[in-house]
């Protein structure tokens, strides 16, 4: 039997960051959850909620560590471990400040971008061949820090943008498990096209 797929969103568990900007990641798993009617359990094993789903035939866990970002490799290592899934049975999604909203990108491997849930996936899977799929989030200045900014909650103005992303990335994810990575990337990957009401 095929192994199962394992897609994590990274991000913050609690009320207090809920919506905000670095939970982007939740907010795709979520958006997952819900179209394919996949109901969320706690797993005290896992230090995270899960969501088992079938799509096209193919075995699916849902997945948000409730480590706190920095430690969501320990969940990710724990439940590959468990399932024996092999490395590109997996794919990561997280926020992004380098890309602005509106913007996805897929790639099979790389390095974290300075992104600590990603450098803490990387250490304890061994490897950064894992396929992530960044969420951009776009950041206020220039500056590297930008703590305040990724722990904002998203304007009404962007929540709507955000809505059109997440159903973006949900197909591209759908993408990837029917047809593949470079297929999933090459129609998928960029910015959103801005509504008519943008225009």
């Amino acid at each position: 039997m095929e192994p199962m797929h394992l897609i994590v969103g990274l991000g913050n568990p609690g009320a207090e960051y809920a919506k905000t900007r670095h939970n982007a990641g939740f907010a795709l798993v979520e958006r997952l959850a819900e179209n394919w009617r996949a109901n969320w359990a706690n797993e005290r094993k896992f230090a995270a909620r899960v969501a088992k789903a079938e799509r096209s035939g193919k075995k699916v866990l849902l997945c948000e560590p409730q480590t706190f970002m920095n430690l969501s490799g320990e969940t990710v290592g724990t439940l590959v471990k468990f399932y024996q899934l092999p490395v590109e049975k997996i794919l990561i999604a997280v926020d992004d400040a380098d890309l602005a909203l509106g913007e996805i990108r897929l790639r099979p491997e790389g390095g974290s971008g300075g992104h600590h849930g990603l450098e803490s996936v990387a250490e304890h899977l061994g490897s950064k061949k894992y396929a992530r799929l960044r969420i951009g989030i776009g950041r206020k200045n220039e500056a590297r820090q930008i703590t305040g900014h990724v722990l904002g909650k998203f304007s009404a103005e962007e929540n709507a943008r955000l809505e059109q992303v997440l159903e973006r990335a949900a197909g591209q994810v759908e993408c990837w498990l029917d047809d593949g990575i470079q297929k999933a990337m090459s129609q998928f990957n960029g910015a959103i096209s801005p509504t008519n009401e943008e225009k």
